[in-house]
């Protein structure tokens, strides 16, 4: 008998402990080390986190006031914030099941849009990639898995419109994570939150989209700081949620019901806001750049967290 209770309480403990590894396993951001340690990466000043509104892929080449805002923020780089080691940028026009890393060691510069002059399909960003350290990331998250495409995807228009102005000499290596659309903003939010630590490793990470992004609803004619009622009220509202540091309530876009369908029919512009908010932190400061519409239902609305 008293082995028996000794057997029965060495498998009740066995199986608390196991418990209780699963919990920590399916909660921890790096579970490999509190301080991972990348072969590619060197501890750094903790980066900013950038949200950028990129609206029309023609603003990558016209000399119009959002393209040298984005030239004005590249420059910050290496002065005023450290130089990114890598860039991590997560784009609206990335959709998988799943998601993703790009790993091919040259990126290809993908035009993934139609009906504009020749000049923007002229455009090359010919950052280098990196597939060591994105091989190491990937293998620091199970949950979510993350996998790793080493030669279909590339950097899309979200990505090199706004990175080139940045960065115009390409030689940052540069990667893209995909967005599973199928998942829950939560799960968006919460992924942001793992990314954060990749900041204290001269990582810039830029998420890429729209506070607001109707195509459908523009007008090629509105001024700037014209917009619908709708567009106001939910740029607004995000904007009031990001200003307090309220950060979490991103998540709930969809409880604003029409007006949240209006401002977003299909909310991959938005999702990139999610993982950018999340990797920031109640300590950065934050400022708003590029506050305004461009056709009435496009928010330019941008964000830096330092």
């Amino acid at each position: 008998m008293k082995d028996r209770a000794q057997s029965l309480l060495h498998i009740v403990l066995t199986q608390h402990r196991h418990k209780l590894l699963s919990m920590k396993s399916a909660t921890d951001v790096h579970p490999r080390g509190e301080n991972p340690a990348f072969s590619s990466l060197k501890p750094s000043p903790r980066m900013p986190v950038v949200f950028l509104g990129h609206g029309s892929p023609m603003n990558a080449i016209e000399d119009n006031a959002y393209r040298r805002s984005w030239q004005a923020l590249g420059q910050q780089f290496g002065s005023a914030f450290p130089q990114p080691q890598l860039i991590l940028c997560i784009s609206a026009h990335w959709l998988t099941h799943g998601w993703q890393l790009t790993a091919m060691q040259t990126p290809r510069t993908i035009h993934d849009f139609g009906g504009f002059p020749q000049a923007l399909f002229d455009q090359q960003y010919p950052a280098p990639g990196a597939p060591v350290v994105t091989r190491e990331i990937a293998a620091r998250f199970s949950h979510p898995p993350i996998g790793l495409d080493d030669h279909k995807w590339g950097l899309d228009h979200g990505a090199w419109s706004v990175l080139k102005p940045m960065f115009p000499e390409a030689v940052i290596p540069t990667v893209q994570l995909s967005m599973d659309y199928d998942r829950p903003a939560t799960e968006h939010f919460a992924l942001g939150q793992q990314l954060s630590m990749l900041r204290d490793h001269g990582v810039l990470i830029v998420g890429s989209g729209n506070i607001v992004h109707n195509l459908r609803a523009m007008k090629r004619d509105a001024a700037h700081h014209e917009a619908y009622d709708w567009a106001i009220e939910f740029d607004r509202t995000i904007a009031d949620q990001v200003q307090t540091g309220n950060l979490a309530a991103l998540q709930d876009f969809q409880k604003m019901g029409q007006v949240a369908q209006l401002a977003h029919p299909t909310f991959e512009h938005y999702l990139p806001l999610l993982y950018t908010a999340g990797a920031a932190s109640d300590k950065d400061s934050m400022r708003f750049f590029n506050a305004e519409f461009s056709g009435a239902s496009i928010s330019m609305r941008s964000i830096v967290w330092s």
